[in-house]
């Protein structure tokens, strides 16, 4: 009966390597998310180029420039949501990853995940950014017909910014 046990422990333990699939289709995920921001990055700059070759300037010219880099940087943002997956779910069940250390033994901190908690911690600020950059594109595309909704643009623009006043605070304790 103790090989049987032994036998189904081990056949269960090896099933976390599943996980390396989740790692290395986030990670694809990201390079996909990577070269669709800088195909756009790169044709936003090709749109600016030709226009200006071409002595003309459209009438929402800025708002096209503006919302096609703030789309690229929120597909940025997407992939290193997916990086920091990938990279989580591989320390946390597969094994530490030895590169991330530096010579002495001390590991990088940029990505280093110790927990379930700390991974979800680092993807959701990471989320929250994605949606406050998306704000902002909305924002950069919407048209104000009164004060009213100026006002409204205003105290959601501050809304924003407590926001992330006090995301920054999340994890920062005082000692």
């Amino acid at each position: 009966m103790d090989f049987i046990e032994k036998l189904f422990e081990n056949s269960l333990w090896s099933t976390r390597f599943i996980i390396v699939l989740a790692v290395v289709f986030g990670l694809i995920g990201a390079f996909v998310l990577f070269a669709v921001a800088s195909v756009d990055v790169y044709n936003t700059a090709s749109y600016v180029i030709q226009t200006y070759t071409t002595h003309a300037h459209p009438e929402h010219f800025h708002e096209e420039i503006v919302g096609g880099i703030i789309g690229a940087v929120d597909l940025y943002l997407i992939g290193v949501v997916m990086i920091i997956f990938s990279f989580g779910l591989y320390e946390l069940f597969i094994s530490d990853i030895d590169p991330a250390k530096d010579k002495n033994g001390k590991e990088n901190q940029l990505l280093a995940v110790h927990s379930l908690d700390q991974l979800k911690d680092k993807i959701s600020k990471v989320i929250v950014m994605v949606l406050v950059v998306g704000f902002f594109q909305k924002v950069g595309h919407t048209v104000f017909a009164g004060a009213l909704e100026l006002l409204y643009l205003a105290l959601s623009i501050t809304a924003v910014a407590v926001g992330l006043y006090f995301l920054s605070k999340v994890g920062h304790h005082e000692h």
